[in-house]
């Protein structure tokens, strides 16, 4: 019995331990990272954004960038804003519950939810029409977007979208565990921050694999914030979610009546892109296709030329887009960075059923 009880103490303190970790490792990642924008609360959701408005003779229509699963609105801006500063009014969101933004009423939970206080913010700002850049899960919430609010759309670009179910419908053993209850809470107050600050470089290097992951990205892009115990909660949420979310509304996509870019890497590792590209570029009307031999999952860091490109093909200027994705690939052919044999594609292999 003495032992029980030694051992349920030294559990305890244990739990104490990292939990005391894990406050530090919050009030360390916000005082890294403070808000870079402004506040605005709609839709009951307090959010954060950056707007960076248009010159008077600015060439292309309102652009609202949303970022994808463990990002914040940084991950778009910080690749694309400066090539794209004067010639459009951007908006860079922080999703409800991702960066600064509060997570909201319970439908924010949703990529439905999630559109909805995007459109919101717009009204509140006044913002017309806009071509919503998707990356990632951003591309759940973009297609989304265009269904729900067909009147805000000008123009969709997908950047490694996840669109569509995929094979086993799993997501990672720690987004599972974090979306239970009580264990997940535990597991997000304690564990979560530490563990996942000990991968950070590695999960980075991964996500760009096999193109080079930027000097300082993690930091600049203000990755750790993911870490904080509300947001990792939130994220976990929203992907262990997305399944039976996209399954309910891919049959939809056919209804998308506006210009449509999809870029995808053929070397990605996260997402199908087999599944959610192809499935794009099928199912929306007039959607056009752009593949990248050897890149991966971050078409905004890696190829920012082709997705402004993209932006202006979709707000009807005349960029030959084929020309600038053989470019992009000339530039990173011989890419293997990751170490690449560190990051395998994990994905289940896919049988012709399946595709």
């Amino acid at each position: 019995m003495n032992l029980v009880y030694a051992f349920c103490a030294f559990l305890l303190a244990l739990i104490l331990v990292a939990a005391g970790v894990t406050r530090v490792g919050v009030w360390m990642a916000e005082r890294k990272n403070p808000p870079s924008g402004s506040f605005a609360t709609v839709n009951d959701t307090r959010m954060h954004f950056v707007r960076v408005p248009a010159a008077a003779d600015a060439p292309l229509p309102p652009i609202v960038f949303v970022h994808g699963a463990s990002g914040n609105l940084r991950d778009a801006m910080l690749p694309l804003r400066k090539t794209l500063e004067g010639r459009a009014d951007m908006l860079f969101v922080d999703r409800p519950g991702h960066g600064w933004s509060a997570r909201g009423p319970a439908d924010n939970a949703t990529p439905a939810g999630q559109a909805k206080t995007i459109a919101a913010l717009m009204d509140h700002l006044e913002i017309g029409p806009a071509i919503v850049v998707g990356h990632s899960f951003g591309g759940a919430i973009a297609a989304t977007f265009a269904l729900d609010h067909p009147q805000k759309t000008a123009g969709l670009v997908f950047l490694a979208a996840v669109s569509h179910p995929w094979p086993g419908a799993g997501t990672a053993w720690y987004y599972e565990l974090t979306a239970t209850p009580l264990l997940g809470r535990l597991f997000s107050e304690t564990l979560a921050l530490p563990g996942g600050a000990l991968r950070m470089a590695a999960a980075t290097a991964c996500v760009f694999a096999p193109n080079r992951l930027p000097e300082g990205y993690a930091q600049e892009a203000g990755i750790g914030l993911v870490l904080r115990p509300g947001t990792f909660r939130a994220n976990a949420q929203d992907v262990t979610g997305l399944y039976d979310y996209v399954t309910r509304v891919a049959p939809r996509y056919g209804e998308i009546d506006t210009p449509t870019v999809v870029i995808s890497g053929r070397r990605d590792t996260v997402v199908y892109e087999e599944i959610h590209s192809t499935g794009l570029a099928r199912d929306i009307p007039g959607a056009r296709a752009v593949w990248i031999d050897n890149l991966g999952h971050k078409p905004d860091w890696t190829a920012p030329d082709l997705t402004v490109a993209a932006i202006e093909t979709v707000a009807g200027l005349d960029r030959d887009l084929a020309a600038a994705a053989r470019e992009v690939e000339v530039r990173i052919a011989d890419d293997a960075f990751g170490p690449i044999e560190n990051c395998p594609d994990e994905k289940p292999p896919l049988n012709a059923a399946s595709r």
